[in-house]
C-alpha cells in the first residue's frame, strides 16, 4: 500500500524528467503537491531543500531526491 507522507514536486513545463516522475506518481496512485519552480518563491525552495538547481526536486515526507529515481521513489513510498 502506499505511503501516507507528504509529497512536494518541484518542477516546471518545460521538464521532461519532471513530466516522468509526476506521471509515474500519477500511475503509482500516489497524491502529490506540485511547485513550479517558474515561481521564483517555489524555486527558491527547491534550492534551499535540495542544495542544488536542477529539477525535479522531489520531497517525501523529510526526505528529498534529486532528479526523477524511480527506485528510491519506491522505496520511500513503500510501494512496488
Amino acid at each position: 500500500m502506499a505511503t501516507r507522507k507528504k509529497v512536494i514536486v518541484y518542477t516546471a513545463d518545460w521538464c521532461p524528467w519532471c513530466h516522468k516522475a509526476m506521471e509515474f506518481l500519477t500511475e503509482k496512485k500516489v497524491k502529490f503537491e506540485k511547485r513550479d519552480v517558474d515561481d521564483p518563491v517555489y524555486a527558491q525552495e527547491a534550492i534551499e531543500k535540495s542544495g542544488q538547481s536542477g529539477i525535479p526536486v522531489i520531497v517525501v515526507g523529510k526526505d528529498i531526491v534529486i532528479g526523477f529515481d524511480d527506485v528510491k521513489l519506491k522505496a520511500l513510498l513503500n510501494i512496488k
